[in-house]
């Protein structure tokens, strides 16, 4: 392949590359479900008995200012403005794995979630409460909370706390 084939080619994928990816940061998905190569996720090696006892809200977190202004740049989203200017009350960065079900204050756990539209923070704040719960009162693993709100929480929402889903 000659060189300028070759440059050809790379300009045409970096092309697409930008399109899509302004394509998918102006999308409501990607507010909805985090992308999953930016936020797959992460935990941190606590007890059933940590995860049940810790008043949370009340301890320390560690998800600095500098953290949130990665996620945003990552997901290349600002706080009041595409997907986050849904609501007045813009976006909050989330943690994709709960804090209250052992999820880490890792930017691989975070991304920049919407207080509007229809299956947002508030719902997946109902979601991680009625995860912890089940998980606390011995009828759902820790594991597999873990799991189904990592993978996709609008489905676990559909599962755990209203079968009609977001609303």
């Amino acid at each position: 392949m000659k060189n300028d084939d070759r440059n050809l080619l790379l300009l045409f994928v970096l092309m697409a590359v930008l399109f899509y990816g302004s394509i998918w940061s102006a999308c409501g998905f990607c507010a909805t479900l985090p992308d999953p190569v930016l936020t797959p996720g992460v935990t941190r090696n606590l007890t059933l008995d940590q995860v049940c006892n810790t008043k949370w809200g009340k301890d320390a977190r560690a998800v600095t200012p500098a953290m949130k202004t990665q996620v945003y740049a990552e997901y290349h989203m600002v706080r009041y403005q595409g997907d986050c200017a849904l609501s007045k009350r813009g976006c909050e960065v989330d943690h994709l794995i709960s804090r209250e079900l052992a999820g880490a204050d890792d930017v691989r756990n975070l991304w920049p979630q919407p207080y509007g539209g229809t299956c947002n923070a508030v719902n997946k704040d109902r979601l991680e409460n009625a995860l912890h719960k089940r998980v606390c009162n011995g009828t759902l693993l820790l594991s597999n909370a873990q799991h189904a709100i990592a993978t996709d929480w609008v489905a676990a929402y559909a599962q755990y706390v209203d079968p009609k889903g977001c609303q």
